[in-house]
């Protein structure tokens, strides 16, 4: 298990770990140009400055780049594999920058092949105004996704039942925050999601329904509506928060004037909070709820709260993307970040989390949600590659175990949550 959890690491990562790590082993042989003191251990280091070591023409980040209104900019070329895609070839973006008295701003994107026929395109932006007086956020995506299903409620099983859906999805998430006091906003916005092409198929016929669950499983499935949002955000840098704590309520009424299959109402309560266990150390406990519920009506299939279909995609580490699905979705994770080095090069993560949905029943052929009836945890641990030390940027290198019997690996630009 061991041996097949570092190569399939090594698959994911591909040249740009290797090159990181070859770096890293090799860099205390290079002795400075005459003039320049000799490298301190203790200091900041990122990848831009083990490269600049190695190779003085590579220029090394400016710690302060960020205070003095550059952006910075992180290019990631990856050859890998995950459950979802299997092999995969991907380019990450990640910017940031940050004006006076503001927050840290951020463009997350990346584009994707993978062997599966998967083709994604995904652009997830926070951009805070001077003094924080406004954050607009946004998920924008098109995929091409043929994905495996495996029914609805806790009970379902990676051996058996899956059903594979070919879709492609547009996504079009928009909202504008304003600040109403100190750390406090509240938001308007629109959201989209648009499924077609869909085609549901067992392993011996195509399927019109899944679990009993006869919405948006073929053809097409729409949901269109506005957002009503109270969020409270003190972490200053959500790429890598340092401390504080995030909470975000989101009410989206989806309605058929506006496009929608059917009309239904949905509410996010989401909170993660950072802590230092420890006063002589800047290691961290994070903490994270996620919860998704279906205050009445039938979202389409596609749209129901699922495992890993957050905005990030970072729910439930250890299993596959859509493992669990429902009509609600709750989600609890702990992780402790802690540093391997001295020069905050390197660090790693043990985490653990816990998920549940709610079953489903079909009573005189109406379909009927039931209640929280299992909870599937997962643990796992990781590393981190620091790519950028003026943003706090890392490359995570995580893989989870989860207690049905799923694993795998999971890789992201940046810390989880």
């Amino acid at each position: 298990m061991y041996f097949t959890f570092w190569q399939q690491v090594l698959r994911y990562t591909g040249s740009l770990v290797a090159m990181c790590l070859l770096a890293h082993l090799g860099f205390a042989q290079v002795v400075p140009p005459p003039g320049l003191p000799p490298a301190d251990a203790s200091l900041p280091l990122d990848v831009a400055d083990v490269l600049h070591r190695v190779n003085h023409r590579i220029p090394a980040h400016d710690s302060l780049g960020l205070q003095r209104g550059h952006h910075m900019l992180l290019l990631v070329p990856v050859v890998g594999y995950s459950q979802q895609t299997s092999g995969v070839a991907e380019l990450a973006l990640d910017i940031a920058f940050q004006r006076p008295g503001a927050n840290v701003s951020t463009v997350v994107g990346t584009a994707q092949y993978t062997l599966k026929d998967q083709l994604i395109f995904m652009v997830t932006p926070s951009l805070w105004l001077p003094e924080n007086t406004w954050n607009f956020v946004a998920d924008w995506r098109v995929m091409r996704y043929p994905q495996s299903t495996y029914g609805l409620g806790m009970y379902t099983s990676t051996t058996g039942g899956v059903v594979s859906m070919d879709y492609k999805y547009l996504r079009l998430y928009q909202t504008a925050f304003r600040r109403v006091a100190p750390a406090w906003y509240v938001g308007l916005g629109y959201q989209l999601d648009d499924h077609w092409d869909i085609v549901s198929r067992n392993s011996r016929r195509e399927v019109a329904s899944i679990s009993r669950y006869s919405y948006g499983v073929s053809n097409r499935s729409l949901s269109s509506g506005p957002v009503v949002s109270v969020l409270h955000d003190n972490r200053g840098n959500a790429i890598n928060p340092q401390g504080g704590y995030f909470f975000n309520a989101l009410y989206r009424p989806n309605f058929k004037a506006l496009g929608s299959d059917t009309n239904y109402q949905t509410l996010l309560l989401e909170g993660r909070l950072y802590l230092h266990p420890s006063p002589y150390s800047s290691n961290i406990l994070a903490l994270w709820s996620y919860n998704n519920f279906t205050l009445n009506g039938n979202p389409p299939f596609l749209d129901l709260p699922a495992t890993g279909w957050d905005m990030y995609g970072n729910t439930g580490r250890g299993f596959i993307q859509g493992r669990f699905r429902g009509k609600n979705f709750m989600y609890g994770e702990a992780e402790y970040r802690f540093g391997i080095t001295r020069n905050h090069l390197l660090g790693g993560v043990v985490f653990a989390n816990a998920q549940s949905v709610t079953e489903l029943s079909v009573t005189h052929g109406r379909v009927q949600d039931g209640t929280f009836e299992k909870v599937v945890p997962a643990v796992g641990g990781g590393l981190r590659i620091n790519l950028n030390k003026a943003s706090r940027t890392n490359l995570a290198i995580d893989y989870g175990f989860g207690f049905d019997g799923s694993h795998g690996i999971s890789l992201n630009l940046g810390e989880v949550f």
